[in-house]
């Protein structure tokens, strides 16, 4: 397997030597067998990654490779659910009548209550059903089951996109800005946005202005004037994780064309809708989050913000104080998005999503609205559109 390991890093473009793969096997060998897949995460990533630039492909070959390797357990920590509940054993076929039976629960306040009470009544495993937290059934609560609005507990990846809450732990990972353009076409259509000024220290050579003035006094007078840069300013906030998952090829080729035009750019993540923080890196969301009014109050009302996410939620992560899947967020997204609306007027937001489709979704309109109408698709028309409405 470690072989194996090694030469998938090696086809990721990861620069690993033999002699860092024999230093890996050697801490193995001397006792340095960790316990857990963090752990092994850790060692083999301090042995074999020489540059934090690698760090993401690195990440993606480990998940490759050693998948399945963390107990469930992990993503309950601190529950007093028994992980083996949770296992999954089959998955229940339903028909569409079937589906279609199934009804909500009433509301996002009531769906936790009654999970809070399942938790306390419950005494065993339980698979199949339609009450208790388990798996394979028709239950709110559990995993590999199916309901329209549920809490999903314990469930590896989405299936039907319907979870009001998900009790996980779950890792995202970075957008890579290294990844190859197939065309040119989308940097293209970013470079409207494009406004150039001499600002900063006069440090480039100024032929013109030296000759003009070398004539004027009768001897060589040298000039200098600052660099022409770019001067527009973005902010990039970008959706990972959940449902976006389909989409991180078209969105790491517009993050790489964006890094390449804009050198006045700064990013952050979030996971469905924007709250009250965001992130820099998905590998520390949790330990290093930047609030969200620090980037109201940081940036100045030109900047050009630049959304990029599917808006495909439950429409309570939107609408409700303590709709986010991940925390009990104290105010609604909506309330975030419209802030940023109101600060940046040059804001635009970018669905991956075909256009088409938008219209089969809730929480799409809703954001549509918010936003007053400034969404575009991430094609090579509505990246022209969307720029064109950034660079007026």
């Amino acid at each position: 397997m470690f072989l194996r390991f090694f030469e998938a890093l090696r086809s990721a473009g990861v620069p690993v030597s033999l002699r860092e793969h024999l230093a890996f096997l050697e801490a193995l060998d001397r006792g340095l067998r960790p316990t857990d897949a963090d752990g092994l995460h850790a060692l083999a990533r301090a042995c074999l990654v020489k540059d934090e630039r690698h760090f993401d492909r690195f990440d993606r070959v480990f998940a490759q490779i050693f998948a399945g390797a963390e107990a469930l357990a992990e993503s309950l920590a601190g529950a007093e659910i028994p992980p083996d509940w949770l296992l999954k054993r089959f998955e229940r076929l339903l028909s569409d009548e079937e589906k279609a039976a199934i009804e909500a629960m009433g509301g996002l306040d009531k769906l936790l209550e009654t999970l809070r009470q399942r938790l306390a009544e419950q005494k065993g495993r339980h698979e199949g059903g339609n009450k208790w937290v388990g798996t394979g059934g028709t239950s709110p609560f559990g995993a590999y089951g199916y309901n329209p609005e549920g809490i999903r507990i314990g469930q590896e990846g989405n299936r039907n996109f319907k979870a009001v809450k998900v009790w996980d732990k779950r890792e995202f990972r970075d957008l890579d800005g290294d990844v190859e353009i197939g065309t040119r076409a989308i940097k293209v259509a970013l470079r409207r946005m494009r406004r150039f000024a001499r600002a900063g220290a006069a440090e480039e050579f100024d032929l013109d202005g030296t000759v003009g003035a070398t004539a004027r006094q009768g001897f060589l007078d040298v000039k200098l004037r600052p660099e022409r840069r770019n001067a527009v300013q973005v902010l990039l906030l970008l959706d990972v994780g959940g449902s976006m998952d389909g989409h991180v090829r078209a969105c790491e080729e517009l993050f790489s064309a964006a890094r390449s035009e804009f050198k006045r750019l700064d990013h952050f993540y979030f996971h469905n809708c924007v709250y009250e923080h965001v992130w820099r890196d998905n590998r520390r969301r949790r330990a290093e989050l930047t609030p969200t009014l620090n980037l109201l109050r940081g940036y100045p009302p030109e900047c050009r913000v630049v959304i990029v996410g599917d808006a495909s939620m439950s429409p309570y992560e939107l609408l409700s104080p303590g709709g986010s899947v991940e925390h009990m967020n104290k105010e609604a997204g909506r309330v975030w998005l419209r802030r940023l609306a109101d600060r940046f007027p040059k804001l635009a937001w970018v669905n991956p999503l075909p256009e088409r489709n938008w219209s089969w979704t809730e929480s799409i309109d809703i954001v549509r609205d918010v936003v007053e109408g400034r969404m575009y698709p991430l094609s090579l028309d509505g990246l022209d559109r969307a720029t064109r409405a950034l660079a007026r």
